[in-house]
């Protein structure tokens, strides 16, 4: 008998150990009713009580799968929420008195603490919609959102309306958080104003040492920096307060493209801006004549460049018709040669006037030796020979040494008794019939100015 049981316990012990073996082996094609019944997300990510930052925090390990279960199961509190404010809502059309006051004051809680959910259930769409989740999702999370919002607000009388306005002005998380973010972005913005304008003074500095830098670059490179720092300093600012600026820069991308087309003078007054800076046909301070124009230069933006006439008259020119001018730039060099004009009669003595030219533009304290000035006669003109006189002198003086030599040279000649003659012509009258010549005593000679 017992050699009957035995055989009859291993018999059993070995079929439970097969079927057992069968049954791991087929486990991993089988599914788990565990992990069927668990949450594809940790399951204290959906309660009410979850601040804003933590979950924030806690979304970044999870998966898109994992967060369109998350952002689903936030829109089913946010319905639950959103069906506890409708009821309160319908109640509210037939109260009256301090009935009506309760109501309100109670709609105003649950609107309250709905939004907060609102807030949570954003948070877990945003995170989903950055990870690559569908758009079709996305756009079906964020029009059901946006359709209850409106809807409530349309149906709402302003009573309601006000008093869920000041009941989210005094929430720390509404209004107090946003007067605090917009006073932080002021202040920073302030702030920023002042750090930028100390590293645009330090950046123009360093800008200044290198020599083969004009001073309209320097000043293009240190309003460059000046923008970048208040740029970064505000990318800065917004992020540490939470915002997220991603849409900024595809925005900004957006945008970049339209005004391509729509500013392309602009862009083409930028890149002749751009060539005057790096080219370098003249510098602040320099006196050209662009565009028809003359004066000194005050500045150079990147659309246009300022001149100031002689006559202290403010011209501002589009940089691309400066670019795309014959420039004239006076005062590029060190040295200016004064071109003058002198004239003398015909019965003047040539050498004596040589001789007081030459000795007036000696005496001048501002005319240069080297180069030495040529004076030399030039022309047989119709009522006068001219003297031409070019002396050297620096380009700051050549103004000066102009005038000075036409006033010097009109006095030496009216001492000398050397004439400047004016223009004349001469007449000869030939009349045919012998009696009115006698009568009029011979050829008649007539000397008129013009």
């Amino acid at each position: 008998m017992r050699r009957i049981f035995l055989a009859l316990f291993l018999c059993a012990a070995t079929i439970t150990g097969q079927a057992a073996w069968a049954q791991d082996a087929a486990a991993p094609d089988a599914p788990l009713p565990a992990a069927d019944a668990a949450p594809a997300y940790p399951g204290d990510l959906a309660v009410t009580g979850i601040s804003v930052e933590e979950l924030r925090l806690r979304l970044i390990p999870l998966q898109v799968a994992e967060l369109e279960a998350l952002a689903r199961a936030w829109m089913t509190i946010v319905q639950r929420q959103t069906e506890a404010v409708v009821d309160r809502q319908v109640a509210l059309l037939t109260a009256e008195g301090a009935a009506a006051a309760t109501a309100r004051e109670r709609l105003t809680d649950l609107t309250r603490q709905r939004d907060q959910a609102f807030r949570r259930y954003s948070v877990v769409l945003d995170s989903y919609a950055k990870k690559g989740g569908d758009q079709a999702v996305v756009d079906e999370f964020r029009a059901y959102r946006s359709a209850i919002i409106v809807d409530e607000k349309q149906n709402a009388d302003f009573q309601t309306l006000l008093a869920q306005a000041m009941d989210w002005a005094v929430q720390e998380d509404g209004g107090i958080k946003l007067g605090v973010q917009i006073g932080t972005i002021v202040g920073a913005f302030v702030g920023l104003l002042i750090v930028a304008r100390i590293v645009r003074g330090f950046a123009r500095r360093s800008f200044g040492r290198v020599r083969t830098l004009s001073k309209l670059l320097q000043a293009f490179l240190a309003m460059v920096v000046y923008w970048i720092t208040i740029a970064l300093g505000l990318m800065i600012v917004l992020s540490m307060l939470g915002i997220d600026i991603t849409p900024v820069f595809a925005l900004v991308g957006g945008l970049s493209f339209i005004l391509a087309f729509a500013f392309q003078s602009t862009l083409g007054n930028l890149a002749a801006g751009l060539m005057i800076m790096f080219n370098r046909p003249f510098d602040e301070g320099d006196y050209v004549t662009v565009a028809g124009t003359g004066g000194t230069v005050r500045s150079v933006s990147v659309v246009a460049t300022t001149i100031v006439t002689p006559d202290n008259q403010v011209i501002v020119i589009p940089n691309s018709r400066v670019w795309g001018d014959v420039i004239t730039n006076v005062t590029a060099s060190s040295t200016r040669r004064v071109d003058l004009v002198f004239s003398v009669g015909y019965e003047d003595d040539l050498a004596r006037a040589q001789e007081v030219l030459e000795r007036i533009v000696a005496a001048h304290p501002l005319v240069l030796s080297d180069p030495a000035p040529l004076i030399k006669v030039n022309a047989l003109g119709a009522s006068s020979v001219d003297f031409i006189c070019r002396p050297w002198t620096r380009s700051a003086e050549y103004w000066t040494v102009y005038w000075d030599l036409i006033r010097q040279v009109k006095e030496a000649f009216d001492a000398e008794g050397i004439h400047i003659p004016f223009p004349q012509t001469e007449m000869h009258l030939h009349v045919r019939d012998s009696r009115a010549a006698a009568a009029l005593g011979g050829p008649m000679r007539a000397q008129s100015a013009d």
